[in-house]
């Protein structure tokens, strides 16, 4: 457990191309599929370009947060493992913690211009 606590750490905090990737691996997906996913999910506001796509994906097999599950018409097909989970999982609780925090400060600066 101590390689998947230190693994945890050495990821956090996460680039938002990278966050997004990981999160859209929660259902097997190929490169350009991803690109697509993280394009929706965000309303287009985040484009990532084949080059981010790749290196991320080449890092993150590399380090075991993901594998390929098969390949189809020569596209790699990826999906999250177990070390994967507890990286998102920690990175989304952080991100949960900041949006908490921010929600706070709005209410506060709302608060402010009113008075």
């Amino acid at each position: 457990m101590p390689d998947l606590d230190r693994l945890v750490k050495s990821y956090l905090p996460m680039s938002e191309p990278s966050f997004l990737l990981l999160s859209s691996l929660l259902e097997e997906r190929h490169g350009y599929g991803i690109m697509q996913y993280v394009e929706q999910i965000t309303g287009g506001r985040v484009s990532l370009g084949a080059g981010t796509v790749y290196t991320i994906l080449y890092k993150m097999e590399n380090d075991g947060l993901i594998q390929v599950s098969r390949e189809e018409e020569r596209r790699k097909i990826y999906r999250i493992t177990r070390e994967g989970l507890a990286v998102l999982e920690a990175e989304s609780r952080r991100i949960l913690e900041l949006s908490r925090i921010a929600a706070g400060n709005l209410e506060q600066m709302e608060a402010m211009t009113v008075g």
